[in-house]
């Protein structure tokens, strides 16, 4: 871990992003993430399956759903995934994207980057548990009543911290087996429905609340795809990270692509109207197309969505506080880990208390404040992709956007034509009286103050980083 007796302004380009050599050390091989581990803690960082996805259906129809299935990872997803494997694979320090704009650009954009995310991630984490308790509903409408619902939430994520404070072994190995879990109903219905063709056009189905419209069901398709740099801040704890990295996120991206698009595809054979579907909607589906039995699979499919998505991303966004109190950016109490699985316990809890606080917000209103906040830390991530082929040309890149500079440049710009439609989008929601893009406003300008209160609590500047261990990068 840095120390604070070394001091030096760090806000030049070209630093080396902190590590901490002696829990390196404890980090033995055995414990780290090999590919498929990496795989299923990436899927579930960003997708958790077909749940979700309603909405997309209910506002755009079959055909023009899976058109924007399909097209939105080849302009957000795909672009995305090329910058995070030049990234991680020439960079792979503790703290991912963050440690890429702080080299890239230095401290006070280092600093947005990190405060950007774990913002966001206060709206996105609140999205899982309210998934959680949308599907147990579906099953046990005693759920809804009084501040039940609320009740469970809470539960997941109080059950989440504590097997993320058992380390990564631990998040990643449950990724990997919720994957295959929750998949099996999907599966299912996509044999099943070409014995159903036409047989749902009449079918009598729950009367859905949905008001999604098809520019709705755009943005929230954006944030099923959405997540991809998460992965990247446990960069310490993987197997190889420069080679593992850049295949983790190809093999990830065609895996969510497919299991968004083959079950739609599957039920626009069956004729079910577009407007039966809502979030959740799934359950009822399945109790159509298999009885009771998948219903009963696919509601469990649901909730084991919600809580592996919750649970992936606790790991990721908690490397952010015990990277930055390494850089001397947080305090030292953030960077405390435990003594066995050596995760970052202090930041683990601290977060889950912001988390569970955003709870009682609406799904569509998270997804549209998610989208704009993190929409603005991604922005600085290619932005800083760009800074680095530029100051640091001879940079070891294992993995590298094809088409120079040129490419560089263009790979960024799809992702943020589609982020500046959300902002525009933004205008239509409405957070404590005011609109969403007001608020993301408000919530940007508060990391600019965040900053020079920062500084002015450190003088002195920051501390020195570590090198990081040769053993890691080898």
């Amino acid at each position: 871990m840095a120390t604070a007796t070394a001091h030096s302004n760090l806000s030049r380009p070209g630093f080396v992003p902190a590590t901490d050599p002696q829990n390196n050390k404890t980090k033995k091989k055995s414990i780290r993430l090999t590919l498929w581990p990496l795989v299923a803690a990436t899927f579930f960082m960003v997708s958790g399956g077909t749940y979700g996805t309603e909405d997309i259906v209910h506002g755009a129809g079959y055909g023009k759903a899976i058109l924007i299935l399909l097209l939105t990872p080849l302009l957000w997803s795909l672009p995305t995934a090329f910058m995070i494997g030049e990234l991680s694979s020439a960079l792979p320090f503790e703290g991912g994207y963050y440690a890429w704009v702080r080299r890239a650009m230095g401290n006070f954009w280092g600093f947005q980057e990190a405060w950007l995310s774990l913002i966001a991630s206060i709206f996105d984490m609140a999205i899982y548990p309210t998934l959680f308790v949308a599907y147990l509903t579906r099953m046990f409408p005693w759920f809804q009543e009084n501040h039940r619902g609320v009740a469970v939430a809470l539960g997941v994520v109080v059950v989440c911290a504590a097997l993320n404070i058992m380390g990564v072994k631990v998040v990643s190995t449950t990724s990997l087996w919720l994957f295959f879990a929750l998949s099996a109903p999907f599966a299912a219905i996509f044999v099943l429905a070409p014995f159903k063709i036409h047989a749902l056009a009449n079918a009598v189905t729950k009367p859905t609340t949905s008001n999604v419209d098809i520019l709705g069901g755009l943005l929230i398709c954006m944030w099923n795809y959405m997540g991809w740099d998460n992965a990247s801040t446990i960069a310490t704890e993987v197997e190889r990270p420069q080679r593992t990295y850049p295949r983790a996120m190809l093999v990830a991206v065609a895996i969510v692509c497919v299991t968004y698009v083959l079950p739609f595809a599957a039920m626009w054979m069956t004729g079910l109207p577009a407007g039966a579907w809502e979030t959740g909607a799934w359950a009822d589906v399945a109790q159509l197309m298999g009885g009771p039995v998948l219903r009963i699979a696919l509601v469990a499919g649901g909730m084991m969505s919600g809580f592996g998505m919750f649970n992936a991303l606790v790991m990721s966004y908690s490397r952010l506080p015990l990277a930055m109190a390494q850089d001397g950016m947080l305090p030292r109490v953030f960077g405390k880990l435990h003594p066995k699985s050596r995760a970052p316990w202090v930041a683990i809890i601290a977060l889950a208390v912001g988390w569970g606080l955003a709870l009682n917000l609406g799904f569509e209103r998270l997804v549209t404040l998610d989208i704009m906040i993190y929409g603005a830390s991604l922005t600085l991530e290619f932005v800083a992709l760009i800074c680095l082929r530029i100051r640091e040309p001879e940079l070891k890149r294992p993995f590298r956007v094809p088409g120079g500079l040129f490419g560089a440049i263009s790979v960024g710009i799809p992702p943020v034509l589609l982020l500046g439609f959300a902002i525009i989008r933004s205008e239509h929601e409405a957070v404590m009286g005011i609109s969403s893009l007001w608020f993301g406003v408000v919530v940007i300008a508060a990391g600019v103050v965040a900053y020079l209160i920062n500084r002015a609590l450190k003088p002195a500047g920051w501390a020195v980083a570590a090198a990081p261990n040769p053993e890691l990068v080898a």
